[in-house]
C-alpha cells in the first residue's frame, strides 16, 4: 500500500511540474494611460454618491493639446473608453433633466474659450470613432479657461457647488467646469 501510495505522489508532482508551465498565464504591461475614478461626495466612506466618472487618463508626454483634442471634433474626454459617468439621482445640466443612469461623456472643442459638452447613451465605445450624435441625450456650451500650471496627466474632480455638484477637468494649461445640478 505504502508503495503505490509513493507511485501515486511522485506521479502527481511530476504532473504538477509539467502542467504548470502549460497554464503559466502572461499579464500585459501597464496602461500607459490608466484608468482613474472620480465620485461625489468624493470621501470613500460616503456610500450616498450623487455621480462617479470612470476615465482614461492620458500624458501629455511632450505633445501639445491642440494635437491631443483638435478644435471642431468630438473628443474622447480622456484616452482609450470614452468616460462613463453615472447619475446615482436625477440631475440638470443645463436646462436638461438628466435621468439616473450611466451615460458617455464627449468634449467638442469648439474655440480656445469654449468647448460643448456632451452626454451620450452609447456606453462602452472606444475613443469617439463610433460617436453618433442622434445618441446624445444632452450638450451644453461651457467656457474654457487657463491656469498657471500645468498638468502633465488629464485629471478630473468633482467639488460642491452652491445648488449641485462641479466636475472639473483639467489638462495642460486648460481648466473646465461642468455644472450639474441637483
Amino acid at each position: 500500500m505504502k508503495k503505490a501510495s509513493l507511485i501515486t505522489t511522485a506521479a502527481f508532482g511530476i504532473l504538477m511540474v509539467f502542467s504548470s508551465n502549460v497554464n503559466a498565464q502572461k499579464f500585459p504591461a501597464l496602461d500607459k494611460s490608466p484608468m482613474d475614478i472620480a465620485s461625489y461626495p468624493n470621501d470613500y466612506k460616503d456610500a450616498n454618491k450623487t455621480a462617479r466618472i470612470i476615465y482614461g487618463r492620458p500624458q501629455l508626454k511632450g505633445r501639445g493639446l491642440e494635437e491631443l483634442a483638435p478644435l471642431g471634433k468630438v473628443w474622447r474626454t480622456g484616452a482609450n473608453e470614452a468616460p462613463e459617468i453615472t447619475f446615482y439621482k436625477d440631475v440638470k445640466f443645463g436646462n436638461t433633466k438628466i435621468k439616473a443612469g450611466s451615460y458617455a461623456l464627449f468634449i467638442l472643442p469648439d474655440t480656445i474659450d469654449s468647448c460643448t459638452i456632451i452626454l451620450n447613451k452609447d456606453l462602452n465605445v472606444w475613443g469617439s470613432y463610433t460617436y453618433d450624435q442622434k445618441n446624445d441625450v444632452a450638450r451644453l456650451k461651457t467656457p474654457i479657461t487657463q491656469d498657471e500650471e500645468s498638468l502633465e496627466a488629464f485629471s478630473m474632480v468633482f467639488t460642491k457647488a452652491d445648488k449641485g455638484i462641479i466636475l472639473n477637468i483639467g489638462w495642460d494649461k486648460v481648466r473646465i467646469a461642468v455644472p450639474f445640478m441637483e
